[in-house]
């Protein structure tokens, strides 16, 4: 109780953030109910119909179901995959620039594209990849000869392209947790390497390669966790009906059938199956970053 009257006005500072998530992050969970409802809105959760686990044996039993399933862990895997190899390669080339000016220019203008939102960068490459004038394709005409592409409306092309601009947007912000790896290596390493005779080249290979591989491990098996994540802004935006097949995903499945179509039941069944999966990933993710590289939390 002492604490507790010294620190009150630390306790009383926390106390917007508590009450924001309790009140749209934990109340809201009563409305998991649905999931095990034949859910009507005219008769509310209390008067609507008792179906058990219908709506979950409805996910797996509809084709469209299993298909945006796997939509969803092949975008999310490369998403991961490159979101972790590009950020890398990058902070040790970035690493290797020794001109401070173009190296924090670099390192700007690289970040820049993390802070717009996908409202913004969806509109832009609606416009940059259209096959009716956009800039892209006239490249392709006019110096290779080929025909236009439809990044947007072919579903292979849509993959290619979420998961390019899904890179290019946040390589540069990932980045920085692989630059202030590099920041903490002793510089005596290298110049002990450089007395002996080691290229750039293999100070690179020896020394800032391993020094980087710890936290490589702590960010790639935490992303474990967002397998099923394979970003709603971004496929919101840039979707179509040409390429649900393709590119639909868990996320806007559950808008599309919970919201528009008014099977709520059933999309609230998808949603708490997704969480469910996550929640399960994020522990081991983080099982495997303690064991790894004897990262967490606590």
């Amino acid at each position: 109780m002492r604490q507790l009257r010294r620190n009150w006005p630390f306790h009383l500072m926390i106390l917007p953030s508590l009450l924001f998530l309790v009140v749209f992050n934990y109340i809201p969970m009563a409305g998991i109910v649905m999931a095990f409802q034949d859910y009507k809105p005219w008769f509310g959760i209390a008067g609507s119909e008792w179906v058990g686990f219908d709506n979950f044996r409805y996910l797996f039993e509809r084709q469209d179901s299993l298909q945006v399933i796997m939509n969803t862990l092949i975008i999310a895997v490369l998403k991961i995959v490159f979101n972790l190899i590009v950020p890398f390669t990058f902070a040790i080339f970035l690493n290797e620039v020794r001109k401070r000016f173009f190296k924090s220019f670099v390192q700007t203008l690289v970040y820049l594209p993390h802070f717009l939102s996908w409202v913004i960068l969806g509109g832009i490459l609606l416009n940059i990849l259209s096959t009716d004038g956009g800039f892209v394709n006239r490249v392709l005409v006019s110096l290779f000869g080929i025909e236009p592409i439809f990044f947007l409306g072919d579903g292979d092309w849509f993959r290619f392209t979420v998961v390019v601009s899904d890179i290019w947007k946040e390589f540069g912000y990932g980045a920085i947790v692989f630059l202030a790896a590099l920041a903490n290596v002793n510089p005596s390493l290298y110049e002990a390497a450089e007395v002996d005779g080691a290229s750039r080249l293999k100070q690179t290979l020896h020394i800032t390669v391993p020094s980087m591989i710890p936290i490589a491990v702590v960010v790639g098996t935490l992303s474990l966790g967002n397998i099923l994540n394979a970003g709603f802004d971004q496929i919101f935006n840039l979707y179509n009906p040409l390429v649900y097949q393709k590119g639909d995903i868990i996320d806007t499945f559950v808008y599309r059938t919970a919201i528009l179509n008014g099977e709520m039941g059933f999309g609230t069944a998808i949603g708490l199956f997704k969480s469910v999966i996550g929640m399960i990933l994020i522990v081991i993710s983080y099982r495997f970053a303690y064991k790894l590289a004897n990262y967490r939390i606590f």
